[in-house]
């Protein structure tokens, strides 16, 4: 009997969580980032975990309106110099967090550490910091982004690193990667921190709203 009714309590907490509703503070970023271009990572393979993470239904950039009103501004700031900018993580489902701790803790899967972590055991990712509990994208107000050329305008600026790479060399103020790439990371963390986005100094492509309006919420609702 007791047995039942733990299955049961399971059972209603998980279609509880999947059934969490997107709130009305967020909105689609390509409706109100003009020429916003969409590379979500974790809606197909080209991950470290190598396939589709848990709660990404749709390839779309969810963000709270402070926050895509806010990316909307670098857009602008950046054209005039015939750039745009291209994001690769949004809004993070928790249950795609949870994942990534999952995989992290699978010591056995190594598929992708060739393209990721060549330099770090896997074992070490909490103790370094690359994998976490919880992640601020769960609140809405943070993004993983890169700057591209505008149409016409040849190459993309060089960035050092791929994107999600651990390593040192992901860091801004790292000095390994060349001028060219030091260049790009601070031309796009200064547009981003003009508008109002705070680096992390251990990803040259995360960014947080420093005035982000839920910073002690996590949510959970999918990507669709």
């Amino acid at each position: 009997m007791q047995a039942a009714i733990a299955l049961l309590l399971l059972l209603l907490t998980s279609c509880s969580a999947h059934a969490q509703s997107m709130p009305a503070e967020f909105i689609d970023a390509a409706t109100v980032v003009d020429g916003l271009v969409i590379d979500m990572r974790y809606f197909g393979a080209d991950n470290f975990v190598g396939k589709r993470i848990d709660g990404y239904e749709a390839p779309r950039c969810l963000l709270t309106r402070p926050a895509a009103t806010a990316l909307a501004a670098a857009q602008r700031d950046l054209a005039r110099r015939g750039l745009g900018l291209k994001v690769y993580d949004c809004y993070r489902p928790a249950r795609a967090v949870a994942q990534f701790a999952r995989w992290a803790r699978d010591v056995a899967d190594v598929a992708r550490k060739p393209d990721y972590y060549p330099d770090v055991d896997k074992r070490d990712l909490f103790r370094l910091g690359y994998i976490a509990e919880r992640s601020g994208h769960s609140r809405g107000s943070t993004v993983d982004i890169t700057l591209v050329r505008r149409a016409g305008g040849g190459s993309d600026p060089v960035m050092g690193t791929r994107f999600d790479y651990f390593s040192p060399k992901s860091w801004p103020a790292d000095n390994s990667v060349g001028k060219a790439a030091q260049r790009s990371r601070a031309l796009l963390a200064a547009a981003m921190t003009r508008v109002g986005f705070q680096p992390y100094d251990q990803e040259w492509w995360h960014f947080t709203l420093r005035n982000e309006p839920f910073p002690a919420s996590y949510f959970d609702f999918p990507v669709r």
